[in-house]
């Protein structure tokens, strides 16, 4: 199966899993448990917006940064330019931040409230390099809007 196609296919299950009132931390926690087992990824987690720093929310995977500042690595500079950005090799990232040295490709989106704030940032690693592309932002980018979808106003 293509991953465009696995994509499609966890995208029907995202929306059937989350509840609308069930919380951000546990739709985010299923959330990330899902799209991590789906795919097998190495690292697949939540970071979310406190203040003018990202917390580490829930996760799958081995341990990670606790905190990164805004505009600090891959993910404080999606947060920071509001967009998805795919890391085809953490090493030649400028600022990458090194949680675990088994990381070697990225792919990091934005989740925004349904108001258009940006509450949290969707965190995906690889033990490959150059695993994530085009159809992986194009996917996941589908599944950020299903969380946004199922939360609450």
């Amino acid at each position: 199966m293509s991953r465009k196609n696995e994509y499609d296919e966890c995208a029907m299950e995202l929306h059937a899993l989350l509840e609308e009132g069930a919380g951000l931390i546990s739709n985010l926690a299923n959330a990330a448990a899902l799209i991590h087992h789906k795919f097998g990824f190495f690292w697949t987690g939540f970071y979310l917006v406190e203040g003018e720093k990202l917390t580490l929310g829930p996760f799958q995977g081995p341990v990670a940064c606790t905190f990164i500042e805004k505009g600090k690595g891959v993910c404080g500079a999606s947060w920071l330019r509001e967009e998805s950005i795919v890391v085809p090799d953490v090493h030649m990232f400028p600022g990458h931040i090194a949680c675990n040295p088994e990381s070697k490709s990225e792919i990091v989106l934005p989740v925004f409230s349904k108001k258009g704030k940006i509450i949290a940032i969707l965190d995906i690693d690889s033990d490959k390099i150059n695993d994530f592309n085009e159809s992986d932002r194009m996917g996941l980018e589908q599944l950020t809007a299903i969380i946004t979808g199922k939360l609450e106003a």
